[in-house]
């Protein structure tokens, strides 16, 4: 019950704040938003906001991890205040420091997402695709590509899972042995889900064969 207060508490906060920065951004007071966000960093949570933006994704997902449980609510809030921070800061045409907050907001919301984290103010899957939207006119750091694949296949979009895959491979990011592993984890699940994937189970036993015979040439 008290877990449940929180995130119901949590998800008031971070309403009434994400109305209040849109709607300076609106009235193009950027400069107060970024001081209203910088104001909840510091208040908010167990570090300042300056350590937040310091530490990588990997490590405040850790830093909020208590007896081996995420606390997704916490982590939920503070992607969504970087995100917004990100995002002035590239209005701003300060992209140098919007880009790498975008970049790990679009991690946080995907490793939500990979954890079935619940909704805040909207689910972390639909936080990481307008992210992903948007960061795609940037080559991706091979980091970001490999969560990206693991988001789109925990997602069950196994069809963009592949996509991201090829890249990887081409790339030389991935191994033909973790390529193959890919295909035997979705040969296990049935017809109806990997349809509802995009990748029905021929294309999965021919992406395989593929990487077999890529790894017999090697």
């Amino acid at each position: 019950m008290f877990q449940r207060d929180y995130f119901m508490r949590m998800i008031e906060q971070m309403s009434e704040v994400v109305g209040q920065v849109m709607g300076l951004r609106q009235q193009r007071k950027q400069e107060e938003a970024l001081l209203v966000i910088d104001e909840l960093l510091d208040r908010q949570f167990r570090m300042n906001g300056k350590l937040i933006r310091q530490l990588s994704d990997a490590d405040l997902v850790r830093m909020m991890t208590t007896n081996g449980i995420v606390e997704t609510a916490n982590l939920h809030a503070v992607a969504l205040l970087i995100k917004e921070e990100g995002e002035i800061l590239t209005e701003l045409g300060r992209q140098e420091q919007g880009y790498p907050l975008q970049l790990k907001a679009f991690h946080l919301f995907m490793r939500l997402a990979i954890l079935d984290a619940p909704a805040m103010l909207r689910t972390p899957s639909e936080e990481a695709a307008e992210l992903e939207a948007k960061l795609g006119i940037y080559e991706l750091p091979r980091e970001t590509k490999l969560l990206i694949w693991e988001w789109h296949e925990s997602d069950g979009r196994y069809d963009e899972a592949e996509n991201v895959l090829h890249e990887l491979s081409e790339d030389g990011a991935v191994e033909a042995e973790e390529a193959m592993a890919f295909y035997r984890r979705l040969l296990l699940l049935p017809d109806e889900s990997l349809l509802q994937g995009g990748l029905p189970r021929d294309e999965v036993n021919e992406g395989l064969e593929r990487m077999r015979q890529q790894l017999t040439q090697a």
